[in-house]
Formats: structure tokens, C-alpha cells, sequence
């Protein structure tokens, strides 16, 4: 169950990463009066593919792990979205269903601004209109690059590259406030299904890459030691 909290606009650490930083103050205000913040825990599903949106997601802390289900029961990983990304607005602004689900990968908070508010912004500010097709293209550009790329590549090099990306989407979470060690918290399935290849295999290569010290690991965290070496290996 997710359990209702309070995260104000004003004081939201990854607001000015986020598409809304750019908003007037009035703006602001109006999202966070109807808005609603959840505490979801690991595991808890935000959205289902198929299914219509209501509104939009924005993630405040934590990972959420986009995904599309393939005909044969799998899961292909589309992103892991993190603090100040925004999620759904692109099956709300093209009024079509769900075309991915999302599922918590840790402990996270996300505020839900709902349909009406989010479409009258887009009327109020043509600006943010702008702004969200820009992020949108971006973002299909960059994926058709990667896969591109990737599928070009061996299982060896797209692990690498995928730890590289992984590594950079769990740096320092900007409403944590403080610097960690890096730690990419994947299960191994999950991982497989960003690389594309069986489960065993990505626990095979892990363990050739924790040979050659380009990687520590503990349990199902993973430490990027040497990315130099795995720019190297990834073959960037």
C-alpha cells in the first residue's frame, strides 16, 4: 500500500532538475496545491501498461524502473527514471493508454499532479509546451542511439555500457543531501533485461568483470571500480 506524505514544491531538493524549473511562481503554487505525494516501497507498481493515465508522475527520491512486457511473459527495462523525472506525460498529451508499466526499484516518493491541472498548464505556459515536446524528442533521439549502438555490440560490451549508464543514473541523489559511493541496486534479472540476454549469462560476465576489478559487488549492489576501463570494454 502506498502511504500518503508531504513534499512542498518550494523546498523539493531536485525541483531545478526537474521540467518544472523553469515554471512562474504561480505555477508552482498551483501544482503544489493539487498535487498528492505517495511513499511507495520497493516493488509497488505506479502504473500499468494498457491502461489510461489520469495524470502525471513526477519522482521526488528513489529509482523507478520503466518497463514493456514482451510476448513471451519478459520484461524489456525502456529506463530507470530517478529523482525529477517526470513520467506519463507523453501517453497524456497523446491521449493513448499506458504504453510501459512502472515499478518502484527501492523506497520512493513521487507526487501525481492530475490530468486537468497538468493539461491547463500546458494551455497557461505554451512555453512548457515547448519545453516538454524538446525533453520528448531528446529522449526518443537518445534511445534510438543506444539501441543502435547496443545492438551492434556483444554482451560484454553492452554490459559495460549499461553499468556505465547505470552508474550515472545512481549518482548523487539531490534530495538525499548528501555524497555516497556509488551503489547500482539492480536484481540480476532486471539487469538482463536492460542488456538483453539471459539472467545466467549477466552472472557470469559480473563475475569475470569482478576478476578483473572493473567492479565490486555485495550482494545484488554493484560498485563501478574502473570506469575507464569499462569505457575500454564497452568499446564507447
Amino acid at each position: 500500500m502506498r502511504k500518503q506524505v508531504y513534499v512542498g514544491c518550494e523546498e523539493c531538493g531536485v525541483k531545478n532538475d526537474s521540467l518544472f524549473k523553469g515554471l512562474p511562481d504561480e505555477e508552482i503554487e498551483n501544482i503544489n496545491y493539487h498535487k498528492s505525494c505517495a511513499f511507495y516501497k520497493k516493488g509497488q507498481i505506479l502504473f500499468h501498461e494498457g491502461t489510461r493515465p489520469l495524470g502525471v508522475y513526477c519522482v521526488n527520491q528513489g529509482k523507478i524502473k520503466v518497463y514493456r512486457t514482451g510476448d513471451d511473459g519478459k520484461d524489456q527495462i525502456i529506463k530507470i527514471a530517478s529523482g525529477g523525472d517526470l513520467l506519463g506525460y507523453k501517453a497524456l498529451v497523446s491521449d493513448e493508454l499506458y504504453p510501459v508499466s512502472g515499478e518502484t526499484l527501492e523506497n520512493t516518493k513521487v507526487c501525481f499532479i492530475p490530468k486537468s491541472e497538468f493539461l491547463g498548464m500546458l494551455t497557461r505556459v505554451p512555453s512548457f509546451g515547448q519545453q516538454l515536446l524538446q525533453a520528448a524528442c531528446q529522449e526518443m533521439g537518445a534511445m534510438t542511439q543506444n539501441i543502435t549502438s547496443l545492438a551492434q555490440k556483444s554482451v560484454r560490451e553492452r554490459l559495460a555500457v549499461t553499468l556505465l549508464m547505470l552508474k550515472d543514473t545512481y549518482d548523487v541523489d539531490p534530495a538525499a543531501g548528501n555524497e555516497t559511493e556509488v551503489e547500482i541496486n539492480l536484481t540480476r534479472e532486471d539487469l538482463a533485461n536492460i542488456v538483453g540476454t539471459a539472467t545466467e549469462t549477466i552472472i557470469r560476465l559480473l563475475h569475470d568483470f569482478k576478476d578483473e576489478k572493473l567492479i565490486e559487488t555485495k550482494g545484488r549492489k554493484i560498485k563501478v571500480l574502473e570506469p575507464e576501463k569499462l569505457v575500454r570494454v564497452g568499446n564507447i
